[in-house]
């Protein structure tokens, strides 16, 4: 089967850890997920002994057709959903046996969410739709708002702050909860076609600020795509076929 993603002289292999310093830790380390969903009398076998690394820094694609599998894994990284076997160690910690307080609790400051459409508060402004997850968090308020207005500020919004959403362009509302999903410094960040509703030239900005911010912190990012140009700029493509990861590193 030919790969959109690949480009010539790339390998595609089943997933193989790529080359770090050997001190260095994962962020997230997956072992043998399996995934299965029942239709009926019918299994369907989502997701077949998925294993893979994440680094601190690394912005890795995950691409795949539709109905691969995507959104089910990106779910049971984000502890979302449970793996009906195998093992999600974050930050060194195994995540698969918590329980619902200890899921909430990793990912309410240990994992950060970014989707197609924003979901921003649309009664709150930019900026207290970025401080309020951090006073969820525990942060007092004007560490918040110091906090989101600096990172506001990065993603090029500092005259968009006190706007609300519907005074936004899309790109804008989209850059906010792209700030939304990291101001309680997560060490994970998952975002599922995060430039997927977006005109050509506003994906490409917010895809530059997005692995801007993630060279900036040292986030690892898995961002789901169906850009296969965008997937392809990234330091590894992740691709989902037939319930197996496969891994290979773009060429430049």
């Amino acid at each position: 089967m030919n790969n959109p993603y690949q480009k010539a002289g790339a390998t595609q292999q089943p997933y193989q850890q790529a080359a770090q310093p050997q001190q260095q830790r994962p962020i997230l380390a997956i072992r043998g997920v399996n995934k299965v969903y029942h239709q009926g009398v019918r299994e369907i076998h989502v997701l077949k002994g998925v294993s893979a690394d994440l680094f601190k820094g690394e912005a890795v694609a995950l691409v795949g057709p539709s109905g691969s599998g995507k959104s089910s894994l990106l779910h049971i990284l984000g502890l979302l959903d449970k793996a009906d076997e195998g093992k999600v160690y974050l930050n060194g910690h195994d995540c698969s046996d918590f329980n619902e307080g200890e899921r909430t609790k990793m990912r309410r400051g240990d994992i950060g969410f970014v989707y197609q459409f924003h979901q921003l508060l649309p009664e709150f402004s930019a900026l207290e739709n970025v401080v309020i997850p951090q006073l969820i968090n525990g942060r007092s308020r004007k560490k918040a708002e110091q906090r989101g207005k600096v990172i506001l500020d990065f993603l090029g919004l500092a005259e968009r702050m006190q706007h609300r959403p519907n005074a936004m362009s899309g790109g804008e509302q989209q850059r906010v909860a792209i700030a939304r999903a990291i101001a309680n410094e997560p060490a994970l960040l998952l975002a599922d076609e995060p430039t997927g509703n977006l005109d050509p030239a506003t994906a490409e900005r917010v895809f530059q600020q997005l692995i801007g911010l993630i060279r900036h912190t040292g986030l690892a990012a898995i961002i789901a795509t169906h850009n296969f140009e965008l997937a392809n700029r990234m330091d590894r493509v992740m691709q989902l076929q037939d319930g197996q990861l496969y891994s290979y590193v773009p060429q430049r």
